[in-house]
């Protein structure tokens, strides 16, 4: 008989392990409700500060109409699968603010993305503003899973609540 883990990892270790997972990957699936109630998911970069993640967009596209309609949103982080135990994510959940070049707080969080964008695609962002916004995801809970941590004991499914 196999005895499952169970163990949860101390707050500032799942914090911890859940920032490192944003740091080293920069794509997340973001999902969205459309104004009739179905899902719309779509891969988005991101950049992340501290549990905040930020992205680009265009100000017109179904993700931000989406999310001006209703900013719920769930994403999903993966590390590359490279065997059974090496399973590593991290579903967010809470809501998301959309951003246009000069409204408040687009400052702050364009000083996290400005600089580690290509000079064309940040010429494009900046020459045009009203097409350009950033899409700011405040989590709320992050379920994170990582099948490696099952040989210390604890279970490979925890959960971080913040706020």
């Amino acid at each position: 008989m196999t005895i499952k883990p169970t163990r949860t990892l101390e707050r500032d270790r799942l914090a911890e392990r859940v920032l490192n997972l944003f740091a080293t990957q920069n794509i997340c699936v973001l999902a969205t409700s459309d104004p009739d109630g179905a899902p719309h998911a779509t891969p988005v970069r991101y950049f992340a500060r501290e549990f905040t993640l930020i992205f680009t967009s265009l100000g017109t596209s179904p993700k931000i109409r989406n999310l001006r309609a209703d900013p719920r949103v769930s994403a999903g982080i993966f590390a590359p699968l490279t065997g059974p135990e090496s399973s590593r994510g991290a579903q967010i959940f809470g809501t998301a603010r959309v951003l246009a070049p000069g409204e408040p707080g687009f400052g702050e969080h364009w000083a996290v993305v400005g600089p580690r964008i290509d000079d064309a695609e940040r010429a494009t962002f900046l020459n045009d503003p009203g097409r350009c916004v950033l899409g700011v995801i405040s989590a709320d809970r992050i379920v994170y899973t990582d099948h490696w941590i099952k040989r210390d004991g604890y279970a490979p499914r925890q959960t971080l609540t913040l706020g």
